[in-house]
C-alpha cells in the first residue's frame, strides 16, 4: 500500500467517470446529508461545525432518523483500522511462528464465510482492493468479523436515507483531506455509478468532501 493524496484521487474519479452521463446537479437534501456525513466522520470531527451541519440538514428537510442513520453510516469509518491491519497481522505473526503458514477455514469459519460473504459482488470489489483484509480478519478472530458485518449492514437495514445518498455520503467520507483512503473511496465510486448517479453530482460530492475540517481534537463543553 501506498499514500495517496486527494488531489489523487479527485483524478481517479474524472478518468472513472469520463464515460458517466453528466446529469443533474445534487439536490439541497443530498448536499446537506452528504455534508453532514463528511463533518461527522471520526477523521474530521470539528466541535464548532457538527451543531451546524445538523441543523442545516434538518432545514433541507431531513427527519431525526436520517440524520442518525448517516451518523451510524460514517461511523462505520473506524472500520477501515480492521480493513489495513488484518493481513499485516497475519504475515508478520507467520513469520514470528506465531501462525501456521498453512491458514486454513475450519468448519466454523467456513459457515460464516459462506453467510456474510459467499459470492457478493460488494465484498468480492472490496477485496480487489484490500486483498486477504475479510479472510485475515476471519482467521484472527470470528467474533470481530461477525460484529463487523452486523456493525456495517445497520444503516443498510434501516434504509431511511437512499441507497444512491448513502454512497455518495460514503464515498466523500474516504476523499476527505484527513482521511483520502483509496480502496473505500473506489468501491463507493463504482457503487455510485451502478446506481445511475449523473458526473455532475459526484463531483459536486467531491466538492463538498474537499471542504470537510481537519480533525482538531474534541472535548465535552465547559
Amino acid at each position: 500500500m501506498k499514500s495517496i493524496t486527494l488531489n489523487e484521487l479527485r483524478m481517479q474519479a474524472e478518468q472513472l467517470t469520463h464515460s458517466v452521463s453528466e446529469g443533474p446537479p445534487l439536490p439541497c437534501f443530498d448536499r446537506a446529508l452528504i455534508s453532514l456525513a463528511t463533518i461527522l466522520s471520526v477523521t474530521s470531527i470539528n466541535p464548532s461545525t457538527i451543531e451546524d451541519a445538523i441543523e442545516k440538514a434538518f432545514k433541507a428537510g431531513a427527519t431525526v432518523a436520517q440524520v442518525q442513520e448517516i451518523a451510524a453510516l460514517v461511523s462505520g469509518l473506524g472500520t477501515h483500522s480492521l480493513m489495513v491491519s488484518g493481513a499485516t497481522i497475519v504475515r508478520v505473526a507467520t513469520d514470528k511462528g506465531l501462525l501456521p503458514r498453512d491458514l486454513k477455514f475450519d468448519r466454523e469459519r467456513k459457515m460464516l464465510w459462506d453467510k456474510h460473504v459467499g459470492n457478493d459482488k460488494f465484498w468480492e470489489n472490496f477485496s480487489n482492493e484490500l486483498p486477504g483484509f475479510l479472510q485475515s480478519m476471519l482467521h484472527l478472530s470470528p467474533d470481530m468479523f461477525v460484529a463487523f458485518f452486523n456493525y456495517c449492514a445497520i444503516p443498510w437495514e434501516t434504509g431511511h436515507v437512499a441507497a444512491h445518498i448513502k454512497e455518495l455520503a460514503a464515498m466523500a467520507c474516504d476523499i476527505t483531506p484527513s482521511h483520502c483512503f483509496g480502496p473505500g473511496f473506489r468501491v463507493h465510486l463504482s457503487n455510485v455509478i451502478k446506481l445511475g448517479v449523473g458526473r455532475q453530482a459526484i463531483m459536486e460530492a467531491l466538492d463538498i468532501a474537499a471542504l470537510a475540517p481537519i480533525h482538531i481534537g474534541y472535548d465535552k463543553g465547559r
